[in-house]
């Protein structure tokens, strides 16, 4: 049996998601899917799908028009029955609403997600002239408050490498797995703080993907796109003493080539990267939320520290627009507000 490669798979098991998902929407939707195939990720079109299926069931439960008619049998030309106020009360119903006894929460990028998704179709909709007139045009972009961005201190990241290696401030349940997966915990760690690449980048390593000549890792970026992310001595050996245990771990069929495996002996997947991430840094720190998005802003800090080139920290991060990389890096960082509450002296002692 062949082995796939790790995106490949990915990509593929996306394309099984998304028929299912045309499957419940309207027939016209499937050609709009075909359309956008060229100029988009597998991932992208997913994620319109979902957001696209959300529209149309508000509109089944919601809108009197469409109450009761058949989803599947709509004709692009009933998208026109809308106005920008019908989209506007959609942005504001999917806030918060519950179906089938859960409930679902859509913040600011959410809900502008959804629109960039609902434009998406409406536009390709157009282009094709089903419909002559597009009311997701009219209707504003939700405005997105800025966020402080979390990240780990200089010495939150020392004590949370050290508390990998040790596992001593872990619960007794999670020390008893604690020196089975302590190199791969590390090497993991090590890797996203070191490198600053993305969780699913980390685990679609391949074991031939290393480079340890040039001290290179061969990634696949969000765009397909491959490139070479190099990193330090501290990563390095993180790298080569897992791989000594790695070596003598035989992989379930499918996952001989990948490099981090989970304890199924299969390749870890972004989950359980997230779950280990958590475990960890709730022994460090209680007051930030810690994810592998966190260690990628922490790597992205401490190179902007100490370089100032906000364009190689884009680069390196493979950010598209520097601007992305200016709003996250380019910014008062935490250590000067600490230095500014001391400034100020409310009474002299």
């Amino acid at each position: 049996m062949k082995e796939h490669n790790y995106h490949d798979q990915v990509n593929k098991d996306n394309e099984l998601k998304l028929r299912d998902i045309i499957n419940t929407l309207p027939h016209f939707c499937a050609a709009y899917f075909r359309g956008i195939e060229p100029t988009t990720s597998s991932r992208t079109r997913l994620g319109y799908a979902y957001d696209i299926s959300v529209f149309f069931n508000f509109l089944y439960n919601q809108n009197p028009y469409f109450k009761g008619k058949n989803i599947r049998e709509l004709k692009p030309e009933v998208l026109e029955q809308l106005k920008p106020v019908d989209i506007e009360e959609y942005l504001d119903y999917i806030k918060y609403y519950k179906k089938n006894e859960k409930e679902y929460v859509n913040e600011e990028s959410a809900r502008k997600r959804k629109l960039i998704s609902l434009r998406s179709l409406y536009n390709y909709c157009y282009k094709k002239e089903w419909i002559d007139t597009n009311p997701t045009s009219r209707v504003d972009i939700p405005k997105l408050h800025q966020k402080e961005i979390i990240r780990l201190d200089v010495d939150e990241v020392a004590m949370l490498l050290d508390e990998v290696e040790s596992g001593e401030a872990l619960t007794k349940s999670q020390q008893k797995y604690h020196n089975k997966t302590k190199l791969r915990d590390l090497a993991i760690m090590t890797l996203l703080l070191g490198t600053g690449i993305r969780v699913s980048e980390c685990v679609g390593l391949d074991i031939f993907d290393v480079d340890f000549k040039n001290n290179g890792i061969k990634i696949r970026r969000k765009g397909g796109n491959e490139v070479v992310i190099y990193f330090g001595d501290e990563v390095c050996e993180a790298l080569l003493d897992y791989l000594d245990e790695r070596n003598h771990i035989i992989p379930m069929e499918g996952h001989t080539n990948a490099l981090f495996l989970s304890m199924q002996k299969r390749r870890i997947s972004v989950k359980s990267v997230e779950n280990l991430v958590k475990k960890y840094s709730k022994t460090v720190t209680t007051l930030k939320k810690i994810t592998p998005h966190k260690l990628r802003s922490t790597y992205g800090t401490n190179l902007y520290r100490e370089t100032g080139d906000i364009y190689l920290v884009a680069d390196v991060l493979g950010h598209q627009d520097v601007n992305t990389t200016k709003k996250h890096y380019a910014a008062i960082d935490d250590s000067s507000r600490r230095r500014a509450a001391k400034i100020v002296k409310l009474r002299e002692k």
